[in-house]
């Protein structure tokens, strides 16, 4: 590794400095001051943010992603302390013990993560070589972790860093390069990995195959989306599994079994368990999808996720802006009768909601059509992947077709997909023309980590919220990391509306041409746009719903964020060791009050997704048998034989090459 110089080491990584940089202190549930009225409707819950880590974070200069780092939660329980209305916050962090993250805390010759950063997977300008001894690095290393001498076998590569959820008594961390890991609540303590059908550390679990079943690649087919979606209403946890190898894509439909008044499960599980979903050529970074009521929709858009592609001399990441991109609509229980719609390339890492309608006017002379419909957060470029990795997009090699070029935007998307009753080949929309009726923004500020109160989910609900930024697109410029200083409620009932009347252009229209400063000069109380701006300096992260106890309205309610302000900074723009977040209970009605601010111990760096957690969640959580625990560091072990001595001596030489 090449020397830093001291301006190098002083300016550091965007994503490894300020507010990003890991923090090592992890802390049980400690009580925390706070000023306000904290509402009685979150007493007894939990608010729970996940986010990257870097354990080994010790060499400068390395390559570095915003999605990289080790899974770690941070969460704010609001305990009972008696009456009605008495709430005590207190505030929890732990790291999730994954095999990488128990493996990096016993090899104390490490001093990088075991995992290659994203950064280096995406970088045009890593060398093939590079890349290959990236990976073979750590290929070696989980070999090395299953022979004599290694406290921690790596069975699963995952983090675990995205996204929480609950469903049918168990807290779920999430990434896409494994299975969910079961989490305890409110102390976050890790229970172990989820398989579809049991957890880790559960009485009596069953030992049979899960998502990943059998086979060589077995291990692959149970990556599962970072994003999967609990149907409040059937109880199903649906999801899907994105892999290297054909099908590339397969589906899960996991059913809710326990009963939390009799502590054990009431029925046998029917689950639908990886499915292959066909139509799609290759693999894809695909890290969300949709899900309404009766239907499911994959996205194979042109960003893909293929070791192979180092065959190609291209980056294992790589965005095509000269393909297209293509949803994949499909009845919940059946994917193999996926219907699919194409339209301009994009971006989409987060949707918004999915659901049903029925258009009661002719289509093409086709009455009574089935819609889907779909709000998604679209990028017009990949940019954020490279952003979020301190590096440059490259520039296309190749000419992007005249109607295909868009502007740099993020923007809320309205999809509507129509889906004729008929199958007849003779119905002009059926087979390859399969008709998107609206394809059009929403608003022209831009609109990331969108989220929704969860009673109304895969349903036609009024309201999404979400985060906003400075500038026209969640992209950020070399050097600097995109933040959040604007919190947003956007009334899209009303905006989808207003479209639906007067028609933007397909793809490239917008119905609220507004920019965020318009939004914000607004004085109109019915304004469809709501934005809570942050005060100079400070800033947010994602925020979640939690609802009033017979509300009058779909937004009678509060959202959470985590905030930090940034002059707690350093002149190097290190954070000081005694900085602190913040977390803000905002009224949602209104998106102008903060009736409540609890003060944390300590800072809680800019991460990913959160969930509310209810206290019949907390309290309706399945017996555990056992915790999954950090291995002991065992005592220097004696020289039993002259071979013994010989592999660790081989084996230390190994670790410190690997480093």
């Amino acid at each position: 590794m090449k020397e830093l110089n001291s301006e190098e080491k002083r300016r550091g990584h965007p994503y490894l400095s300020g507010n990003f940089a890991p923090i090592q202190q992890v802390l049980p549930l400690t009580p925390c001051s706070y000023t306000g009225t904290i509402p009685e409707e979150l007493a007894g819950g939990e608010y729970v943010r996940n986010g990257g880590n870097p354990v080994t974070n010790d060499a400068l200069g390395r390559d570095a992603h915003w999605f990289d780092g080790d899974g770690m939660l941070s969460g704010v329980s609001f305990r009972r302390t008696g009456g009605k209305g008495a709430i005590q916050p207190e505030f929890v962090n732990q790291y999730i013990l994954t095999d990488v993250y128990n493996s990096s805390k016993t090899s104390s010759s490490l001093t990088t993560p075991i995992l290659p950063s994203i950064a280096t997977l995406v970088n045009p300008m890593s060398s093939l070589i590079t890349i290959i001894l990236r990976i073979f690095r750590t290929i070696t290393l989980v070999i090395l972790s299953h022979l004599p001498g290694s406290q921690q076998a790596i069975e699963r590569i995952s983090v675990a860093n995205t996204s929480i959820l609950y469903h049918d008594g168990r807290a779920l961390a999430t990434c896409e390069s494994g299975p969910p890991m079961r989490i305890a609540l409110p102390g976050l303590e890790t229970i172990g990995w989820f398989n579809g059908k049991a957890s880790e550390g559960e009485y009596g679990r069953d030992t049979n195959p899960g998502f990943g079943g059998k086979g060589p690649f077995s291990f692959m087919r149970e990556w599962t989306t970072a994003h999967p979606r609990v149907d409040h209403k059937t109880k199903e946890l649906i999801l899907y599994h994105s892999t290297f190898v054909p099908p590339y894509v397969n589906y899960s439909i996991v059913s809710s079994t326990y009963s939390p008044a009799h502590k054990n499960s009431s029925q046998l599980p029917s689950n639908l368990v990886n499915r292959p979903v066909p139509g799609i050529g290759s693999a894809k970074m695909m890290h969300d999808f949709g899900v309404s009521s009766t239907h499911t929709i994959i996205m194979d858009l042109p960003l893909s996720l293929d070791p192979l592609n180092l065959a190609r001399n291209k980056p294992v990441v790589a965005y095509d802006p000269t393909s297209r991109s293509r949803f994949g609509v499909f009845p919940r229980h059946r994917p193999q009768d996926v219907r699919w719609f194409e339209t301009n390339p994009c971006c989409i890492f987060h949707t918004a909601n999915s659901w049903n309608s029925t258009n009661p006017r002719s289509e093409n002379g086709f009455p009574g059509l089935e819609m889907v419909n779909l709000l998604a957060c679209r990028l017009t470029s990949a940019s954020l992947v490279f952003s979020a990795g301190d590096l440059a997009a490259p520039t296309p090699t190749h000419d992007i077709p005249a109607d295909q070029q868009e502007e740099e935007q993020c923007r809320l998307y309205y999809y509507q997909f129509c889906l004729p009753h008929s199958s007849d080949t003779a119905n002009p929309l059926s087979g390859n023309n399969n008709l998107i009726a609206h394809q059009w923004a929403l608003s022209a500020i831009p609109f990331e980590f969108p989220s929704l109160r969860d009673s109304v989910s895969m349903a036609a609900a009024k309201y999404i919220y979400g985060c906003s930024v400075s500038g026209t697109s969640f992209g950020a410029a070399l050097g600097r990391a995109v933040k959040i200083n604007s919190l947003v409620k956007m009334d899209v009932e009303t905006l989808i509306k207003r479209g639906i009347r007067d028609l933007p252009a397909q793809i490239f229209g917008c119905v609220d041409t507004r920019d965020m400063s318009e939004v914000l000069a607004s004085q109109d109380p019915l304004d469809p746009i709501k934005v809570f701006k942050m005060p100079e300096g400070w800033y947010a992260q994602e925020s979640r719903f939690v609802s009033r106890t017979d509300g009058g309205s779909e937004d009678d309610g509060w959202i959470l964020s985590y905030v930090f302000d940034e002059s707690q900074l350093l002149e190097d723009d290190e954070c000081r060791s005694d900085a602190k977040s913040e977390l803000w209970i905002i009224d949602a009605k209104t998106m102008t009050d903060v009736v409540a601010r609890v003060h944390l111990p300590q800072r809680v760096p800019y991460g990913l997704h959160g969930s509310w957690f209810s206290e019949e969640d907390i309290q309706g959580q399945r017996p555990v048998e056992r915790l999954r625990t950090l291995p002991r560091k065992e005592a220097k072990e004696k020289i039993v034989s002259q071979a013994w001595g010989a592999w660790m001596a081989t084996r230390k030489v190994i670790e410190r090459w690997l480093k």
